[in-house]
């Protein structure tokens, strides 16, 4: 680092000399894990532009429509760039999905009937899935459980592997199962998240004993951070936010769904009604942003790698456990810390919101959020309210305090924030 640099960043927030020691260690460490990334930002890139490429992609996609939004070219030609980067069917790409909760909801709601069985592969999975499942059962909410629709569960081994005989024992047992719920990121648990190549061998089992099962992966956080997406694999479909990897840090909302073509028809019934699916929905000005986004967002997203992997590097350096480490192969963004300690994690979660472009002067507290059982504090100083590609900060307030770290728009900004947060808890 420049001299000049390290008496800015004393200045202006007082950074520890111990952090800089630590600083430059790390980024000693890291540089052939970046190496690897680098590469699989390039590949991705290349796949990205040939799509738009094929599809004629022209100014007069970026419209602007009103109303029922019916022949909006910009939508269907988005959805069917997003279909062939996922060498898949179809797709239904909208700004009308709220979140990635959203698009999960829709495609599972959209293709399980009452009497049918969702089972999760990966244990208890995100928690804002819980109300949908029906976990919360006196709450009435429409959830699944509510339809008819029942829930049943593999929980992660004792090592925190998928238990494929546990698997097996389910599908035979219930011939009910029509959908097996895949959780590529590790949402607030202590594992690593799924590598492709164990999704694909999930997804193999499952169709080896029952090859009419609907696998869906829950694909939030892994865009792009490999050259292969889940639907490359063998998943019938794939689900994921905007405002995370593959909008690129500038989408200004929406969801995705990506796969078979009788799934995701299904899924768009859900969205909107049945016989009119994805035919409609206008919107609203945002194409130039969703597209534009998406060309950004292999880039962005290696960006956040490459922040997740210094934090690693340096919070273990530090004395932290970390996981994944520094040299794990990763499959998405996100970073875990653990702190054994409430107070470390609140203020290395305040001091993200600090280091942050926006709301820089906020001080974040633990509250009550929407869809989730425990108090839960969020740094997220972002120019999308929530976006997760920008560098943010998130925990459950529950031991051992975990703390999540992930994206960053630049790895120097996430590198920034790691080192103001770091000297906070020294």
């Amino acid at each position: 680092m420049l001299d000049i640099t390290k008496k800015k960043l004393k200045e202006a927030y007082k950074i520890d000399e111990r952090v800089f020691d630590l600083y430059e260690r790390a980024l000693e460490d890291v540089k052939n894990q970046f190496k690897y990334y680098d590469e699989v930002r390039e590949y991705n890139q290349v796949k990205v532009l040939n799509a738009m490429q094929r599809e004629r992609i022209s100014e007069s996609h970026f419209t602007n429509s009103s109303g029922y939004g019916y022949g909006d070219i910009g939508r269907d030609s988005l959805d069917r760039v997003y279909a062939d980067i996922f060498n898949s069917e179809s797709a239904l790409v909208r700004p009308h999905f709220v979140n990635g909760t959203h698009a999960l909801c829709c495609a599972i709601f959209g293709n399980l009937r009452p009497g049918d069985t969702m089972l999760s592969v990966c244990g208890t999975p995100y928690d804002t899935l819980h109300s949908l499942i029906g976990m919360d059962a006196g709450k009435k909410l429409g959830s699944l459980r509510e339809y008819g629709i029942n829930y049943e569960q593999v929980d992660l081994t004792e090592d925190d592997r998928i238990d494929f005989k546990g698997i097996e024992k389910h599908l035979r047992e219930n011939s009910s199962i029509k959908l097996v719920h895949i959780q590529r990121s590790t949402g607030y648990g202590w594992r690593k998240s799924l590598l492709i190549p164990e999704i694909k061998r999930i997804i193999d089992f499952v169709k080896r004993i029952n090859p009419d099962v609907i696998c869906l992966v829950d694909n939030c956080y892994g865009e792009f951070i490999d050259t292969l997406e889940p639907t490359d694999v063998g998943a019938d479909m794939a689900a994921g936010s905007l405002i995370k990897n593959i909008g690129g840090g500038i989408a200004p909302t929406g969801g995705y769904i990506v796969g078979r073509k009788d799934c995701v028809t299904q899924a768009s019934y859900r969205l909107t009604v049945p016989g009119i699916g994805g035919e409609c929905g206008s919107t609203f000005g945002v194409m130039r942003l969703l597209y534009e986004g998406l060309f950004l967002a292999p880039h962005i997203s290696i960006e956040a790698v490459k922040g997740a992997i210094f934090c690693a590097r340096i919070m273990e350096l530090a004395g932290f456990e970390v996981l994944p480490r520094y040299n794990d192969k990763r499959s998405d963004i996100i970073q875990a810390i653990k702190f054994m300690d409430k107070s470390k994690l609140i203020n290395f979660c305040r001091a993200i919101q600090n280091g942050s472009p926006v709301d820089s002067f906020v001080t974040c507290e633990p509250w009550d959020m929407p869809g989730y059982s425990d108090q839960v504090i969020m740094a997220a100083g972002d120019f999308v309210q929530g976006s997760s590609i920008e560098l943010s900060a998130d925990a459950p307030i529950r031991e051992p305090y975990i703390g999540y770290l992930q994206g960053g728009l630049t790895f120097d900004h996430a590198k920034i924030g790691i080192l103001i947060a770091l000297s906070r808890i020294l």
